[in-house]
């Protein structure tokens, strides 16, 4: 009887024991049940993204502006202003090499691999379309509508030079283009077409001292390029149309070139005229040696350095000379674009709007001599007091009719193009219409590439 009580205790105490751990188990297991752990972290993830939120709206985005070498004021004024109304992003400026050579390559190296460590560039006239092709740029076109930017208040050449495939890939920021320079203590009023040019240049050489009646930039350079257009444009060419075709060769370039090898050949051009580059042109004027040149803007303060010029005081300029259409100078100058992978688009398009919009342009006018590429500036008395060409109408005139180099995504090939074949015109190893050929040709080969 006993040992009966004592095996029923121990049954007793062991399903005990079993149902204390059934307990156990019962609780542990609610414990781990997926839906209460689901509903306890988004609790807590609602609650840091409530955090994470507010905290965004007070953090400060920072992006990184490259530009090649500003000697002037006008970067850090821009900067300043930007980050005055802008306080959540701050710009950081990373200086590129003085050579735009230099520079472009960097851009590719680093735009090539996809960095995002520069998020805004500026970019030289004739590079938007190779950007675009290389897929390292942003399509502007969203946030211009966005914001009701009207790109016509922009100098229409500058606007034509960052299109490509019928989208804006670059603001303009900054311009130039070719101008004509007279002497006006031989002539009272400068030469309207070419024609007139070349009886001019003949008639007036050596008036005043003077050893030559024309200077131009015809070595086998860039500049030789920027020359070209400007005949071929005033007379209604072309070398890329907008639909990206090859039209060089028409009765209109060969024309062009004709009148150009005109008077390269002349003799009121200098002897060594086909090693004439910017320089070459700018000391030659100021030296008081020529009463007609071709040069960029910047050579009315040259020709009115006291220090330097030997001829302040008489120098005024025009347009350049007219063809049959009329008169054309080729586009110069810099555009402002962002770096398809920044990872700041937003912020960036915002200091793209502000350095490309009046009041961006108009700073680095005052500061930095800029030409603003907004016509209305030209108004601006604050502006016109930067420089008399600013105030000159002729200047903006120019500006106006300015013509971008051909569009193209392999511009540097087709520069190199047009430098060989144009120079062997000048140099009387072929004609006009072979190097239109030529430039047709070998234009549309490399394009297919």
């Amino acid at each position: 009887m006993k040992f009966w009580k004592l095996a029923l205790s121990s049954l007793l105490l062991i399903a005990l024991a079993f149902f204390m751990v059934a307990c156990s188990d019962s609780g542990s297991t609610e414990q781990d049940n997926p839906d209460e752990t689901d509903t306890s972290d988004d609790s807590s993830t609602d609650s840091e993204e409530e955090e994470a939120a507010d905290e965004g709206e007070e953090e400060q985005v920072t992006i990184v502006y490259a530009r090649g070498v500003d000697t002037t004021p006008a970067t850090e004024a821009v900067i300043k202003a930007f980050e005055e109304k802008n306080p959540n992003i701050k710009v950081e400026q990373r200086e590129m090499p003085a050579d735009t050579g230099q520079s472009h390559d960097q851009y590719v190296t680093l735009l090539s691999s996809q960095s995002s460590e520069i998020d805004v560039f500026n970019a030289d006239v004739i590079w938007p379309a190779e950007f675009a092709q290389a897929n390292y740029v942003l399509e502007l076109d969203r946030f211009i509508e966005k914001d009701g930017i009207n790109m016509e208040d922009y100098f229409p050449g500058t606007v034509a030079a960052a299109n490509f495939n019928g989208k804006q890939w670059a603001m303009p920021q900054y311009t130039d283009a070719g101008v004509f320079y007279y002497r006006t203590d031989i002539v009272d009023e400068p030469p309207k077409t070419w024609d007139e040019l070349i009886e001019m240049a003949g008639e007036l050489k050596g008036e005043a001292g003077t050893e030559h009646g024309y200077l131009m930039q015809a070595a086998q350079y860039e500049g030789l390029i920027t020359n070209a257009i400007e005949y071929i444009a005033s007379y209604g060419g072309e070398v890329v149309d907008e639909d990206n075709n090859v039209v060089v060769d028409s009765p209109e370039t060969i024309k062009a070139l004709e009148k150009m090898q005109e008077i390269v050949t002349s003799d009121f051009v200098p002897e060594n005229i086909l090693n004439f580059m910017e320089t070459e042109t700018e000391n030659a004027w100021i030296e008081g040696n020529a009463v007609f040149a071709r040069n960029w803007p910047y050579m009315m303060s040259s020709s009115n350095d006291e220090e330097r010029s030997e001829i302040v005081g008489n120098v005024e300029m025009a347009r350049l000379p007219a063809g049959d259409e009329g008169t054309a100078s080729a586009l110069g100058g810099w555009m402002t674009m962002i770096n398809r992978y920044s990872e700041h688009p937003e912020a960036a398009w915002e200091f793209v709007k502000f350095i490309s919009g009046p009041e961006g342009q108009k700073i680095s006018a005052v500061e930095g001599g800029r030409p603003p590429t907004l016509s209305a500036l030209y108004d601006d008395p604050e502006v016109q007091d930067v420089s008399t060409l600013f105030a000159n109408p002729e200047f903006r005139e120019v500006l106006q009719t300015a013509v971008p180099r051909p569009v193209s995504p392999i511009y540097p090939e087709v520069s190199d193009i047009m430098q060989i074949e144009i120079s062997k015109v000048l140099t009387g190893d072929q004609t006009p219409e072979d190097a239109a050929a030529n430039m047709q040709t070998k234009i549309e080969e490399a394009m297919a590439e």
